[in-house]
Formats: C-alpha cells, structure tokens, sequence
C-alpha cells in the first residue's frame, strides 16, 4: 500500500481526535500486508499463491481438519440493541478486513465496557513477517473496519493505541488497541461502511486506465496527518517501479523461511479454505486440476523448473505492475509504537474508499518485506528520508470473490469488569 501527504479535511476521514500516539521506539513493527495474488502471473509460474512471495515447496497433500464456523460476508443495516449482539455486529465488520496470507492474527476481549484489539501470536508468520510488520498493519486494517462501522451505527469511538507488548492479564493475547464507544445522533462514514461486504485485494490483471483527479483526491484524503502518501501515475515511472518490484518478489521467493510460512497458509482448495476459515487457495488464483500439477512441480524445492519459475515470477510480476492505473507509496516521517496499526487504517480506509469508487486494488508486500526492499522502492518514489510501509497498486479490473473469515465467536472473548 502507498500514502502520500494532502491535507484534505473530508467527512469520512480518519479522526484526529484520539489519544495521543506513544513515542518512537528502535523496534520496526509495521504493517506487512495483505496478500498479493494474482491469477495471470500465478498460472505460467506455478501458482504459489499469494503474488509477491512465491513458496517453493508446495504442500497439496489434504490435512484432517475440523471444519470452523465462518463469518458471513453481510452486516446489519443498524447496530443491534443486546450488549452482546452489538459487540458481535463491530466484530463482525473488524473481522472482514485484509491480513497478510488471510492468516487473521486477530483477538477480540470484551473486559468491562472497553473493547481491546490484541495480536494471536499463534496466527503470526516468523518467517516472511519476522518483525510483525504486517501483523501490526492487519490489526490496524481491522480496527479501521470496527470504527467505520461504529461511526455508520451512530456510535463515537475513542481509541487508546497501548504501548506494543501489553497485555491485559498474564498469557493473554498482545493488546494493540482499546476502544470505548458513546451513541451519538451523528452517523459518519456511510459510503466506507457500504464497501466493508464487497472490499477485494484483486489480484487480476488491470486495464491501465488510469485515475482521474477526482479519484485520486479522494483516496488521497483518506491518509492522517502522521503519515504520508506518494503517487506514480506516469507510465514510464511505472515501468521503473515495476522492476523494483519483480526484483523484491523474486528476492522473498529465494527465502526459505519465508516459503515455510507459505506452506502453512497455503490451502488445498475452496473445500480446505472453509474448512479451516483462512489461508489463501490456488483455486481462488485459477489454478485447479492441470494447472495445479504445473505448480506443484514448476516450484518444489529442487525441481528443474525451479529456476525457470523465478525469472517468470519476476517478469509477470512486473507486468501486472506495469498494467496499474497507479501506484501509492504509505509511508511514516517517524517511527512510533502506533505506526504499523496506523498504517493498517489508513491502507483500509484506502481500499474501503477505491471500492466505493469503482477501483480495483491490491497492496503489494514484497516491496517494503526487506531493508533493501523499502530502500528500492523508495528510490523509485523519489521519497527521501520517510520509511515506506506499503505499496499499493489502484486501477480497474473485474471483481473477485470473497475469501474465508473464522467466525466471530471464534476470536472473541468476554470478561467480566
């Protein structure tokens, strides 16, 4: 995902009126995204699935699993009156946010009258996220969705960012965020609150149209002050950019640790997804029967089209880049404890606004995963002295389906004041 500054004050943008952000810290703990899948690219290499980092080893053979409850992709037109069911309902719409791999790393505790916002270390991915970069960003893009959707029921949030590491007892999940919330005769949000069912992380090819200037003020004004958001919309500084980004995504697909992570997230098919209620499917990508042996064994450790398969990721990767509408650069001025979660609602606030616009997006994460990822992109920014957190690639193309959310029941819990 990309962010860039423009002081547009508009209605349904993030507000400024929380508490103030914790100081800065040495530890990089930013968001690291969404998934990137793209089907055209994902078919000649093999289909690892999620785009910009590849697996290697492919694991295809079925797994017993117990199937999960899953939550539906719809929301009530009101906030429902029960203490309970309205809680639901928020988490409800927290839960249809993007996550790195779909792997959801969230934890929902209900204690008293404040609602907390708290990482599952056990949903984390160690190899391709060592620094929870994109942990962070995903619980961010899913406390965005509570808010929209608190402010569209006519509720007034306030949100307390806590220092990263806290806990709220001893072996409890890590608390990110906590949330109290007063009715209000004001009801905000309401164009972003309609994009919470039909958001997507497209990763099909785009037409190349690119956005108008309406467009663009409009997902521009969706960025806060504390970070900022760069564009490229010229097609030869796309072009440049585009190679940075197939260098990034062949450079993560070279990375065991990260390939063993994949492993883990990637699904068998459809069956498996809602079975388990995450992870990211070579169905989803189009690349059942054939096209699935091809991948299978284009990209096994050792094969011999291992090779081959990288410098195909690397070409269509920048194809897919190239055929964008835009680019958008998120980046922050300063490190902060709060920033990785700020830059998961920014980005959220992003996708939730393109979708209302009628835009096609997809946050790239092989371009900010490394040092010498960001340092890349950065250049191709022209961005100097800002640490780019997410690369986002905006412009039209046809809708994909929804993938698999665990169900609310399944991530929340209640204690007693």
């Amino acid at each position: 995902m990309t962010d860039r500054p423009v002081p547009c004050h508009l209605p349904d943008r993030m507000p400024k009126n929380d508490p103030a952000i914790p100081g800065a810290r040495d530890a990089r703990a930013e968001f690291t995204t969404l998934t990137l899948d793209r089907r055209r690219f994902l078919v000649m290499l093999g289909g690892a699935a999620v785009a910009t980092t590849l697996p290697a080893p492919l694991v295809w053979a079925g797994r017993a699993v117990e199937r999960v409850n899953l939550q539906p992709w719809t929301l009530p037109e009101s906030l429902p009156a029960g203490a309970h069911e309205s809680i639901a309902a928020l988490v409800g719409a927290a839960i249809l946010a993007p996550s790195h791999w779909n792997s959801q790393p969230w934890r929902f505790e209900m204690d008293g009258g404040a609602l907390r916002l708290a990482l599952d270390p056990a949903r984390t991915l160690p190899g391709c996220d060592p620094d929870q970069r994109f942990a962070h960003m995903s619980l961010g893009a899913a406390l965005e969705n509570l808010l929209v959707a608190a402010r569209a029921w006519g509720q007034q949030p306030t949100v307390q960012y806590l220092p990263w590491g806290l806990s709220s007892r001893p072996g409890a999940p890590l608390v990110a965020a906590s949330l109290t919330l007063q009715p209000t005769d004001t009801r905000r949000d309401s164009a972003l609150f309609a994009a919470l069912t039909t958001r997507r992380s497209n990763a099909r090819t785009y037409e190349g149209r690119g956005l108008t200037a309406a467009q663009r003020a409009a997902l521009h004004s969706q960025v806060p002050d504390e970070l900022r958001l760069h564009w490229l919309d010229d097609k030869r500084d796309i072009r440049r950019a585009a190679r940075t980004v197939g260098d990034a995504a062949v450079a993560v697909a070279r990375d065991s640790r990260a390939r063993a992570d994949h492993d883990v997230w990637l699904r068998d098919g459809d069956g498996d997804a809602r079975r388990r209620g995450d992870g990211v499917t070579a169905e989803r990508l189009g690349l059942d029967g054939p096209l699935g042996w091809f991948a299978q064994r284009s990209l096994h450790k050792g094969g011999r089209l291992r090779r081959w398969s990288l410098g195909l990721l690397g070409h269509e990767t920048e194809e897919l880049v190239q055929a964008s509408g835009a680019l958008a650069l998120l980046t922050s001025p300063r490190r902060a404890d709060a920033t990785g979660i700020l830059a998961g609602q920014a980005y959220e606030r992003l996708a939730l606004k393109a979708t209302s616009l009628g835009l096609a997006q997809q946050p790239l994460s092989a371009a900010t995963q490394s040092e010498p990822g960001r340092a890349a992109i950065a250049r191709a920014f022209g961005v100097t002295g800002e640490e780019p957190l997410l690369l986002v690639r905006i412009g039209h193309a046809k809708p994909v389906p929804a993938t698999p959310r665990r169900a609310v029941a399944l991530v929340t819990s209640w204690h007693r004041a």
